[in-house]
């Protein structure tokens, strides 16, 4: 279900420091008695002295000492009356009371501000009122036309407050909003607002009553609410109902959903969500959340009930720091079905996708130059599609990593090591060991010709049984095997750069690299379980470098050279940069499928263009040419173009390589199809942002089915005191044999109060 991160309950409409506001004022009216009482006065202070004893018993002032300024104070023996008038400013502990006069009675031992009282919070709060008057220890008193600036631009106004036993505030006449007012016509309504008759402000609960309250949108009631309460702003978090969820979905019909938030203490919270549909059965989601010293702790649950059965899933992550190098952490992810985590929209709490979720336990460390690692992962398959039995559970995985400071001949050496066990119900069990080190020395020739020689080494071991199952489907049925691969490389770098002033520079640089190395041949296929090679593609991008795969289950061996041409033009404010380049073998190496490109003595060629003319445009085009044909083999071209107002990009991937024939193929393709299974997608967005309104919109469709994939849509209107969301997503694949999904999401936040909306699945 959609996670609820709401930390207080809504709507809200609160002043946030209206519950201390008047004893503020009292306060410093009563202390500026006590220091008129310096001259004489110490009656007034007297009635108002907050006095309190402390585990000694000696008596303590609660009041600390308060300054002030004014044009005059004068004194009335017969009244019994202090007056200070004229620019009075008194300001105690970053509290600064302004008024045109202040009057303290001592004879009733009443205080009264008037004329432009205005009161200045520590926090920024700004309270504003015409007549402010306080009696019985600032336990009674009353504001007329009292307005505030609150904490998130909230501004609250009122015609009257009236404080009672310190504890309840009654307000009447009541106006709340935090949007700003129009410069040009202050009197005209603000975008939203809410009004009410009264209000009561429970002090001692944190809370806020609301009766016959409306809310109003440019000055238009839209809503009512004969009793409602709030959390006071002031309050980070307070339990109480949140605000409704609501929508449709084809697959569990109309739904309605009333979550509840659950502060338990200062460190864990919870929210519950119940959830009841038309079509399907209730459901229940509920997470609990703890913060520690040291980390943090997440639970998420939920039970529902469709296609006459129960369904649930549940997800828990934590992470903790056990000093400054060491950490631990774990993550679980379960469902019971593929259908439970679609219909509901699971996926937003849970880790991974709607296919395959993810579950992990890991400790690691990290120190200077070095990270090391111990974990365990488990799978799950949530799409029919996917055999779960196949999926591998890794019982354990160990890494760690250095990399060294430069040594005194200038080289820096590094080092990687690793093992892991990897189960399957079905499929191939592995274990391996494996160590890669890796030398580098950089240096620069007379000419300015820059050079790298590089000693490379990988080793493994490998204990597999099952080894003619998923993913291998070799011939043979276990296999106990060690093999190493020593390799060194020098790599030559030649720019030549030309300054054209007006005509900018330009960059020309060859680039070759030579790799010397023991031939692996095919023997790999039938001998080695692969676990971490399984998918790669040849571009621009792995060109140069000891092994194209992306792990060191399939080894690149043999003497080979690598070489391109790199250029570069930079003309003011315009940039082009491109390369191209070409692989050399002495030997064809089997261990590559004739799709790959790499297959041959000579590989396919692959180029790299960057076209930046301007901020505003800029094309990358990556491509692999079929060496003897020229024909387009990969191609992957992204672009964008435009400002923030309005900025389209645009993508495009089209590749004949199918990886798959490395795992799921007991046999390799026929000949005749050995480019098949294309991947050709096209991808088109659009994002612009005018003031307050954001739009972004983006399209995918497959070419090679000639089908949409997916089309999304939102647009946002955001000012300081609301938010618009209307959001538009197509989900056009299947996923375990539905005809896809549309999600539409209409959202109304009202900042401070809460939000409103209504979803469609």
């Amino acid at each position: 279900m959609h996670r609820v991160q709401h930390s207080r309950p809504g709507p809200i409409l609160t002043p946030a420091f209206l519950r201390n506001a008047l004893w503020r004022i009292a306060a410093l009216c009563v202390v500026l008695g006590g220091f008129l009482g310096c001259f004489g006065l110490r009656a007034a202070y007297a009635q108002f002295g907050a006095v309190n004893t402390n585990q000694s018993g000696h008596q303590i002032n609660r009041n600390e000492p308060v300054t002030f300024t004014a044009d005059q104070v004068d004194y009335d023996k017969d009244k019994s009356l202090v007056t200070a008038t004229g620019h009075v400013e008194a300001w105690q502990n970053g509290h600064v009371l302004r008024a045109d006069k202040i009057t303290f009675d001592r004879n009733t031992g009443v205080a009264a501000a008037t004329g432009n009282v205005v009161l200045l919070e520590p926090d920024g709060e700004v309270l504003f009122a015409d007549y402010a008057e306080m009696q019985n220890n600032m336990n009674d008193g009353i504001l007329k036309d009292m307005r505030a600036l609150l904490q998130q631009n909230g501004r609250l106004a009122a015609n009257g407050v009236r404080r009672t036993g310190g504890q309840i505030n009654e307000l009447s006449k009541v106006v709340y909003t935090t949007c700003n007012l129009c410069a040009k016509d202050p009197t005209r309504p603000p975008l939203w607002q809410i009004r009410a008759s009264s209000a009561v402000q429970d002090m001692e609960h944190k809370k806020i009553e609301y009766h016959d309250a409306t809310l109003q949108m440019f000055g238009f009631p839209v809503a009512y609410f004969p009793y409602f309460w709030t959390a006071d702003p002031s309050v980070k978090r307070e339990s109480g109902i949140l605000p409704p969820i609501l929508g449709s979905s084809s697959n569990i019909g109309a739904f309605y959903g009333q979550p509840y938030y659950l502060v338990i203490d200062d460190q864990s919270d919870a929210t519950f969500l119940p959830l009841m549909t038309t079509e399907a059965g209730p459901q229940l989601d509920i997470e609990y959340r703890r913060k520690f010293n040291d980390g943090s702790l997440l639970v998420n649950a939920s039970a529902g009930y469709i296609y006459q059965s129960p369904q649930a899933s549940f997800v828990t992550q934590g992470q903790f720091a056990y000093d400054d190098t060491w950490r631990w952490g774990f993550m679980v992810n379960r469902a019971s079905s593929t259908n439970y985590v679609r219909d509901f929209h699971l996926t937003e709490g849970l880790t991974g996708d709607q296919n395959v979720l993810i579950s992990q336990l890991y400790v690691e460390g990290f120190g200077q130059g070095s990270y090391t690692r111990l974990d365990s992962k488990f799978y799950q398959s949530l799409n029919t599609a996917i055999n779960s039995a196949a999926l591998p559970t890794v019982l354990p995985r160990y890494q760690y990593s250095f990399v060294g400071t430069p040594d005194s001949l200038g080289g820096r050496f590094s080092l990687s090591t690793g093992a892991f066990n990897v189960i399957r119900s079905t499929g191939t069990n592995t274990r391996r060991a494996a160590l890669t080190m890796n030398y580098e020395r950089p240096f620069s020739g007379l000419l300015g010709d820059q050079w790298k020689i590089t000693l490379h080494g990988d080793a493994a071991a490998y204990d597999a049984s099952v080894f003619n199952g998923t993913p291998n489907f070799s011939p043979e049925t276990s296999v106990d095997t060690a093999r190493a691969l020593p390799q060194a490389a020098v790599d030559f770098r030649w720019p030549f750069a030309r300054d054209s002033e007006a005509w900018g520079t330009q960059i020309i640089e060859p680039i070759a690299q030579m790799i010397i190395a023991p031939q692996t041949g095919d023997s790999q296929i039938r001998r080695i379980p692969n676990e971490d090679s399984l998918d790669f593609e040849f571009t621009d991008a792995n060109l140069f470098g000891f092994n194209r795969f992306p792990g060191i289950d399939r080894l690149e061996g043999g003497v080979r050279a690598n070489v391109a041409l790199h250029g570069a033009w930079y003309l003011g404010g315009t940039t082009f940069d491109g390369l191209v380049g070409q692989s050399y073998r002495t030997n064809k190496d089997n261990l590559f499928p004739a799709a790959s490109g790499l297959h041959d003595e000579v590989s396919d060629i692959v180029a790299r263009g960057t076209f930046a003319p301007t901020r505003w445009l800029d094309l990358t085009y990556r491509t692999r040419l079929d060496k003897s044909s020229l024909v387009t083999r990969f191609a992957d071209a992204v672009g964008s173009a435009g400002v923030e107002k309005l900025r389209v990009s645009a993508g495009y991937i089209y590749t004949t390589f199918n990886p798959y024939t490395f795992y799921d193929q007991p046999a390799p393709p026929p000949a005749g199809n050995a480019f098949y299974f294309p991947r050709n997608e096209v991808t088109l967005g659009a994002t612009s942002k005018w003031g307050d309104y954001r739009f972004s919109g983006n399209v995918r469709r497959d070419l090679a089915t000639n089908k949409m994939v997916s089309v999304a849509a939102d647009a946002i209107y955001e000012d300081e005191c609301f938010i618009f969301d209307l959001r538009l997503y197509r989900r056009y694949t299947s996923i375990n044999g539905d005809s896809g999904a549309t999600t539409v999401l209409f959202l109304l936040t009202f900042k401070t109060i809460g939000q409103f909306g209504y979803r469609a699945l």
